[in-house]
């Protein structure tokens, strides 16, 4: 790292060498203007708005614009001359506890890194700052403007962090502030749910800057020629709120489906499963197929006890038709035999009145011949 200030931190009558570091630094992609065509670079200069006429850096100077539209320009020796006690110095000027301080007037943080020979008061001047549990507010000139700022310490390094003037930060002048709002105790405790479920320790390595992310990706397609993928937009929450209750209520859910929890409704069924007692066992009723077994028995029973039955000559062929045809469809189990019709029965006796006139003629026949 680069020092980008070098003086003294002023602790009482304890003075303590100090070069100054940036904490931070912005990681943005960042872009040049060019002409879209061929990529050539667009390049800027400073030309007097009178006569359009190229000026020098070392010919620039400040100027301050009055209502009336004229300008006082200030040169470098008008600067030199304003009393600033603090350009080299880092003067402590009270202690006060961390948690008095409002963020919004934090800026930009430093680290101050000791002189070699002005280790011991530093590390002083550290110890008494953690033990405390204060942080010192002090002025700091950097880059010829005053600033204040506040000492405290991080990861055994003091850091100085840049604050803005009381007259810098904007008053929160909105008029929802005067309207009465009435929120029910329903919605106070669910919204104190959805806070209980959401809590955690504060890691910034869990979080990612995707925007950067997608961009990076986007111009490293554009450099080996793959083609770019796009990405689906997010759909827009348009702020209104049907339902309080009920997006408090799932948001609360969401968030514990995330950590792994289950939800209300989800809870509420595992306690029933759990709590009810097991289903008692009742004898299993008779399938169909057992019944049928059952009416192929006693069908099998029947057929053994029925006495069997004497058939005349005239009903043999049919008798062996009927046998033929049971013999291709018999089932496992004999059936007994069927009574038989009136109608039947007729026809039968039919049949045979005409094979005995038929004999009969036959005979007749013989005879004559």
């Amino acid at each position: 790292m680069r020092s980008i200030w070098k003086g003294a931190v002023s602790f009482g009558l304890v003075s303590i060498g100090v070069k100054m570091y940036s904490a931070t630094e912005e990681r943005d992609v960042s872009f040049h203007q060019v002409r879209r065509s061929d990529g050539s670079r667009i390049r800027y200069r400073r030309v007097a708005e009178a006569d359009g006429e190229e000026v020098a850096y070392g010919d620039i100077a400040k100027g301050y614009a009055l209502p009336s539209g004229e300008i006082v320009v200030l040169t470098d020796e008008d600067f030199a001359d304003l009393p600033l006690p603090t350009v080299r110095a880092v003067d402590v000027l009270q202690f006060v506890p961390d948690e008095q301080i409002d963020p919004i007037y934090f800026a930009k943080s430093y680290y101050l890194e000791p002189e070699q020979s002005a280790v011991k008061p530093y590390v002083l001047l550290r110890d008494a700052l953690a033990d405390s549990g204060m942080v010192a507010v002090v002025k700091v000139a950097i880059r010829n403007r005053e600033q204040l700022a506040t000492l405290r310490v991080r990861e055994g390094v003091i850091v100085l962090e840049t604050m803005v003037w009381p007259d810098e930060v904007r008053e929160a002048d909105f008029a929802f502030l005067e309207t009465d709002v009435t929120l029910r105790p329903q919605e106070r405790d669910m919204a104190q749910s959805l806070v209980q479920s959401m809590s955690g320790d504060f890691d910034p390595e869990q979080y990612t800057d995707e925007y950067r992310a997608a961009l990076q990706q986007v111009i490293d397609a554009k450099v080996e020629g793959r083609e770019v993928v796009e990405v689906a937009d997010a759909q827009p929450s348009t702020g209104t709120v049907i339902d309080l209750m009920a997006a408090l209520r799932a948001s609360v859910d969401a968030a514990k489906r995330g950590r792994g929890e289950a939800t209300g409704k989800e809870a509420t069924g595992t306690e029933a499963s759990a709590k009810a007692p097991p289903a008692a066992k009742t004898p299993a009723s008779q399938t169909p197929a057992k019944k049928a077994a059952a009416k192929t028995t006693a069908a099998k029973a029947a057929a053994k006890k029925a006495p069997p039955t004497k058939s005349t000559a005239s009903k043999s062929t049919a008798a062996k038709s009927t046998a033929s045809k049971s013999t291709a469809e018999k089932p496992a189990a004999k059936r007994a035999p069927a009574k038989k019709t009136p109608a039947k029965a007729a026809a039968k006796k039919a049949t045979a009145s005409n094979q005995e006139s038929a004999k009969h003629e036959s005979t007749r026949a013989r005879r004559t011949a």
